[in-house]
């Protein structure tokens, strides 16, 4: 009899080592220090986790701060105001404006002037005025050789993102200033940088006697593409009446020398298929001084 208690003592404690180890061994694994030398405990591990994840954000940030404004198409902002802003000409002849953005720019401005003085061509450069002010030449090079001049804003700011009227205000009319002390004309044209704008913006500029002029075909030319691709851009979505968006200015970093080359195969292209190149006001038909 005492031999069997004795027996049953032993099994018991040998028993209760066995799963005291195996216990502990589990504990030791899920009771691991975390990367931040806490020791993640297994009945907070799943809190831990959850607490670490959190909900995600949005990349863009608070919808309520980003679409206070949003940026309208300009197909859009036309057909809301007409009379105001334009994508093109009449389509009922074969005439076409080209138009450069970004200048004036030493670097590339004169070389697409001669190409232009080359083929008895006329264009309509929209000027950032804080350049105007650093090449007033140029400038005034393009009104004295048949050209046409827009407010491009001072600084080239993305208005939307602004996002407000003052900035607006402010842009423009130190543009028109700086212009109208090197060109000697207020002119009444503008382009919006990025073609970005929205309802109260163009309502502004309405306020300030200004056309808003956007273009119906993009050359693309600021993907620093080659001059054949910039051509064909132009080629293929070339129509009566075409506003054609190119650039004689860039940034430091970026050139410009493949616009200036694609001139030489748009240009005498498209005179060959019946185009006549004209400014902007010539093929609106409307003002473009006061």
């Amino acid at each position: 009899m005492k031999k069997n208690i004795i027996f049953i003592l032993l099994f018991f404690v040998l028993t209760c080592s066995c799963v005291g180890f195996l216990a502990g061994e589990g504990l030791a694994q899920e009771n691991t220090p975390a990367q931040n030398g806490e020791v993640q405990w297994w009945w907070k591990k799943d809190k831990a986790r959850d607490s670490e994840q959190g909900i995600p954000e949005l990349k863009g940030g608070s919808e309520a701060d980003q679409r206070v404004q949003e940026p309208l198409g300009l197909d859009e902002l036309q057909a809301r105001y007409p009379d105001t802003v334009f994508l093109h000409g009449p389509t009922t002849e074969n005439r076409v404006a080209l138009t450069f953005d970004d200048g004036p720019d030493p670097r590339f401005t004169p070389e697409v002037l001669d190409v232009l003085a080359e083929y008895n061509v006329p264009a309509t450069f929209f000027l950032m005025g804080a350049r105007a002010e650093e090449s007033p030449e140029l400038a005034r090079r393009i009104t004295e050789e048949g050209h046409v001049v827009g407010n491009h804003t001072f600084w080239h700011p993305d208005l939307v993102e602004e996002g407000d009227i003052e900035t607006l205000v402010n842009e423009v009319t130190r543009t028109e200033d700086t212009l109208a002390n090197i060109i000697d004309y207020r002119t009444t044209l503008f382009r919006p940088p990025y073609g970005f704008l929205y309802d109260e913006l163009v309502e502004e500029l309405q306020e300030l006697e200004y056309s808003v002029i956007a273009w119906s075909v993009d050359s693309l030319d600021w993907q620093n593409i080659g001059p054949q691709e910039i051509a064909q851009n132009v080629f293929e979505d070339i129509h009566p009446g075409a506003i054609i968006l190119m650039h004689d200015g860039a940034p430091a970093e970026e050139d410009r020398t493949e616009t200036i080359e694609s001139l030489r195969e748009i240009i005498p292209v498209l005179q060959e298929q019946g185009y006549e190149f004209v400014t902007v006001p010539d093929l609106l038909n409307i003002p473009y001084q006061r």
